[in-house]
């Protein structure tokens, strides 16, 4: 009789040797801390990997014979892509409830305000402002959003899969945040135009500078080039420097109080997304084995994009100007954006 060949199958999985074989807790990885969190116990080695578990190799495989996710799908590289913890663990249930208390906060603040009457008190000039500007700025999170949307699919891991997927939520719910802001105080302003921030977020000057950054990063086909130009370089060099350093800063000044709760949950996002993204990308920067690659990888997605959303803020500055009472200064909140991106860039060894 012919010999049996001695190819690998499915029922080669079971004898994998893995952390905690000889236990019923039937965990497959190495926890970060002395135990496992439950974020690890629902997110690490959720996406299959052949080079760890997944013996008989991927079960469905693409026309070109590539499995459902490659290491290929970034310029980046790791020894161990496994290796990622969101610093903020999170995952789809605690995700839900935090976007949960987020809305409810909104809502409350806008049905609140509008019940007494604030949005009748806004500065007419700022009653502009808000239709042109905040309605334009909407854009620009929703690709942001959109962007973060199709990179997740090609994360090599669920953590990194998970960060950047809420990532994506967060952007497109502060979008949506705005659009339902805007139109529901403007049914409390005569003259209210809903369609004003379209306009100018596709005509007007002072937006195509952010238009080019954000399009130019949703024409990336890397997926951490994205991640890494929207938490690494635009958010502090043109988000902040909008919401926090116009938004937050002239509204009351203003006579709006509305504005700053509705935009406030947005820069804690981005705190949690920013220590995500400085988490992963401090890992391929110090990867024993590709370290250096990647400190040059991503000095070179420094330089592209930092050029792009530096011409972006520049546009940016008349509408500084725009408001009767101006509380702060372009250059001041200018400086602030330079010192935190250089901050940034600091913790991975990365320069401007």
């Amino acid at each position: 009789m012919p010999a049996v060949s001695s190819s690998v199958g499915s029922g080669a999985a079971g004898a994998a040797i893995f952390a905690d074989s000889d236990s019923r807790k039937y965990r497959y990885f190495e926890p970060r801390g002395q135990r496992a969190t439950h974020y690890e116990d629902v997110t690490v080695d959720v996406q299959p990997d052949p080079e760890r578990y997944l013996k008989q190799n991927w079960i469905i495989s693409f026309a070109n014979g590539k499995g459902a996710y490659v290491k290929d799908a970034t310029a980046a590289r790791s020894s161990n892509w496994h290796a990622f913890r969101a610093p903020d663990q999170e995952w789809e249930r605690t995700h839900y409830q935090r976007q949960s208390k987020i809305e409810t906060m909104v809502q409350s603040v806008i049905s609140n305000a509008r019940r007494a009457g604030a949005p009748k008190t806004f500065d007419k000039v700022w009653i502009k402002i808000l239709q042109a500007h905040l309605g334009a700025w909407k854009h620009a999170e929703f690709g942001m959003g959109t962007s973060l949307m199709q990179a997740q699919r090609y994360g090599y891991t669920q953590m990194i899969n998970n960060a950047t997927l809420t990532n994506s939520s967060y952007k497109l719910r502060l979008a949506q945040d705005i659009t339902l802001y805007l139109a529901e105080v403007g049914m409390d302003i005569a003259g209210w135009d809903d369609e004003l921030g379209k306009k100018h977020w596709l005509e007007d000057g002072v937006w195509q500078g952010t238009r080019e950054a954000i399009e130019t990063i949703m024409g990336a086909t890397d997926y951490l080039e994205q991640y890494f130009a929207i938490n690494i370089v635009f958010e502090p060099l043109v988000g902040e420097l909008f919401r926090s350093g116009f938004l937050m800063q002239a509204s009351a000044a203003n006579h709006d109080f509305i504005t700053p709760p509705v935009i406030s949950a947005a820069e804690a996002d981005y705190e949690r997304n920013l220590a995500n993204t400085i988490d992963l990308a401090y890992l391929l920067v110090n990867d024993p084995q590709y370290g250096d690659h990647n400190r040059q990888l991503f000095q070179s997605w420094v330089s592209k994009h930092a050029a792009l959303a530096e011409k972006a803020a520049l546009d940016l500055q008349p509408i500084w100007s725009m408001p009767h009472s101006k509380p702060v200064a372009f250059t001041d909140v200018r400086a602030q954006s330079a010192e935190r991106l250089a901050s940034i860039l600091g913790e991975l060894g990365l320069k401007r």
